[in-house]
């Protein structure tokens, strides 16, 4: 692995140049690399630089809630201070942890903001919240299409996950060409939006890619994950068998996901609800840009309590114990419409993200002294969840098509990052560059990782806006 590192003791950042020149390609994350959530991604060249997705977190650096702020997010001062080189900010898609920063932090930057239709309608929401719709200029973008952005020229490339509208962006300069994944898989059912375009990966490969900064959040998991198009008959049957009412608690991003349960419940004869508030707000946008497409009547929320139980498929935000969510609130007895009752079923149609496994056993433990049955995604016949990110073989298939020089793994913690470098090696990539949040990690002319290059940090949202966060360590 070929690394350049800082001497103990000096502090490079004060030392080394921080600006690209004409000959060189740099990538530096501010957040997302080493954890999962939060991404903010730069590369650099020729004196400018280019944004990547700008995103929020739920816990602490250590997994804790020690800092008291239930919603971080990377701290931009080495972009904002230099706001006149960035030429833009793009989003591959509409997760939190991609776009849930951007309403808070564009002030400071001041950018042109470039993404998809889903997630321009989803963005939308987030900056009416901060009366930011009229200041902020958003452009929509379609897959396939080519844009400048100083420097750079971006090609938006079709991707699957768990969420409409994600691309990956090759990234092309004089000086080398990036394809940044961003958050993905290889799903031939996606069951919403478009399909993966594999002509563009090989087109890639053919044309020569410098880098491929990828996402690892599966890289230690065998075969390919699961398609959304498979899940229907393992979510069928567990509601099929339920006697009262279901719950399903998911990722309410994932219109796919409610897409499939809808048609569970025309199948089931039951009605079907959303609770929470951001659930209900991915639907709407979802309907607005034409992608829920299913005729289902959907119940309104201060009328399922009249209905009968077994009458009932409810869709609930919660899936990973958050505090104040719609599940959560079900299991303190708190939802004001509805009450949970002996009998009923929770279905955890998701899987556990790396941090939560305490409070989802929390919640479960509440829910069962309820009287509730719980059904988890691992304790079924037949799949009720389908990850949104590669595992080995697709991580495999992709190095085939696009066949990169160098892979930088990203978007995972440290476990996930070093599976992948150690996948890339297996197969026999020239380079694979490992590194954290504020290592610099030049792509060209000549490879090499940078140690703690730029300063890093996490502010958090509080009444008073926002505030740095002062941890023990903010580096990742």
């Amino acid at each position: 692995m070929l690394t350049l590192r800082g001497t103990h003791g000096t502090d490079i950042r004060r030392t080394q140049r921080m600006t690209p020149d004409t000959s060189e390609l740099w990538f530096l994350p501010l957040g997302g690399c080493g954890e999962i959530g939060m991404n903010l991604n730069l590369y650099g060249h020729d004196g400018e630089w280019l944004m990547v997705d700008c995103g929020v977190t739920f816990r602490d650096a250590d997994g804790s809630k020690r800092s008291g702020f239930d919603v971080q997010m990377p701290d931009p001062e080495f972009i904002s201070s230099q706001r006149d080189r960035l030429q833009g900010l793009l989003l591959t898609h509409a997760h939190e942890d991609h776009i849930g920063a951007v309403a808070h932090l564009w002030p400071r930057l001041q950018c042109p903001v470039w993404t998809t239709p889903f997630t321009a309608e989803m963005l939308k929401r987030k900056l009416a919240e901060h009366g930011l719709v009229a200041k902020v200029p958003v452009h929509i973008v379609a897959p396939g299409e080519r844009h400048r952005h100083g420097v750079f020229d971006v090609e938006w490339i079709a991707n699957t996950h768990s969420i409409p509208d994600p691309c990956g962006l090759a990234i092309r300069t004089p000086a080398g060409t990036v394809f940044h994944t961003a958050d993905w898989k290889l799903d031939e059912q996606p069951v919403v939006g478009h399909h993966f375009d594999r002509e563009a990966y090989r087109r890639l490969g053919d044309e020569g890619v410098t880098a491929m900064v990828c996402d690892s959040t599966c890289a230690d998991k065998d075969g390919f994950s699961l398609s959304e198009g498979v899940l229907f008959d393992g979510l069928l049957d567990v509601v099929s068998a339920a006697p009262g009412r279901v719950i399903v608690a998911c990722f309410g991003s994932n219109i796919a996901r409610l897409q499939t349960l809808a048609r569970v419940a025309e199948a089931t004869g039951r009605h079907i609800g959303l609770l929470g508030r951001s659930l209900i707000n991915t639907a709407n946008a979802a309907r607005t840009v034409g992608l829920w497409t299913e005729r289902e009547t959907l119940v309104a929320s201060e009328h399922l309590g009249y209905l009968p139980r077994e009458s009932l498929l409810l869709v609930a935000t919660g899936s990973q114990g958050e505090p104040r969510t719609a599940l959560d609130r079900l299991s303190r007895d708190a939802f004001r419409e509805l009450s949970l009752d002996t009998g009923d079923t929770v279905v955890f149609s998701a899987r556990t993200i790396p941090g939560n496994e305490q409070a989802i056993a929390a919640l479960i433990s509440k829910l069962e002294a309820r009287g509730v049955r719980v059904v988890t995604a691992d304790a079924t016949e037949r799949p009720i969840h389908a990850s949104g990110h590669p595992s080995i073989d697709e991580l495999k298939q992709l190095y085939a098509w696009v066949r990169p020089e160098t892979v930088v793994p990203v978007h995972g913690e440290p476990i996930h990052l070093d599976a992948q470098a150690r996948l890339a090696r297996e197969v026999g990539i020239q380079r694979r560059l490992v590194g954290r949040n504020g290592d610099l990690f030049t792509l060209a002319p000549t490879p090499g990782v940078r140690r703690h290059a730029a300063t890093v940090g996490r502010l958090g949202v509080s009444k008073n806006g926002l505030q740095r966060i002062v941890m023990s360590s903010t580096a990742v």
